[in-house]
């Protein structure tokens, strides 16, 4: 038998507990500051495309909740491309792909003058495009295309104090706590 919080839990109960439990990520934010940039995980776009894929929605609706949890930051959604192609169409492609984070944020209620778009094409890698012997790096590439959003200003909001909900522990155990 287990316990917590002098609630007592048999071994099978706990383990149907632990295996049906689903556990979704949540964007977990350091202190926020001005120019502290923050790369989203799992924002892709499909090959020369700039539509917003359903991996990439579900990463931009943690940053809608922080945002509205937040409403005094204005931040920068700036996109990023690997070297392949010309600098030109690398440029364009970013600034479409940051154009299209930030209508997603605005279509899910965040405030267009909170927010810009801005593409940096291949002007900032994180990781090398090709290997020290000129042969291209995939895994580097990858890491190249990325979204982040960077924090530009920090308003001053006052929040109405609340307090925190009581635990709901039947919401976690089954049965009479036996």
């Amino acid at each position: 038998r287990y316990t917590t919080k002098g609630k007592t839990v048999d071994p099978a109960t706990l383990k149907e507990l632990v295996t049906n439990i689903t556990l979704d990520t949540i964007l977990v934010m350091d202190r926020i500051e001005i120019n502290k940039i923050f790369v989203l995980d799992n924002i892709y776009f499909e090959f020369a495309k700039s539509d917003i894929t359903p991996a990439a929605a579900n990463e931009l609706n943690k940053l809608v909740e922080i945002l509205k949890d937040n409403p005094e930051i204005k931040i920068e959604m700036g996109s990023h491309t690997d070297s392949v192609d010309t600098y030109e169409y690398n440029l364009l492609l970013s600034q479409r792909r940051a154009e299209s984070t930030v209508k997603y944020l605005v279509n899910n209620g965040i405030s267009q003058q909170r927010l810009t778009a801005k593409g940096y094409g291949e002007t900032k890698p994180i990781a090398r495009n090709t290997n020290p012997d000129g042969s291209d790096n995939p895994v580097g590439r990858a890491r190249n295309r990325r979204t982040e959003f960077k924090i530009v200003e920090i308003g001053d909001v006052v929040r109405p104090v609340s307090e925190e909900a009581e635990f709901d522990e039947d919401k976690y155990f089954k049965g009479d706590g036996n």
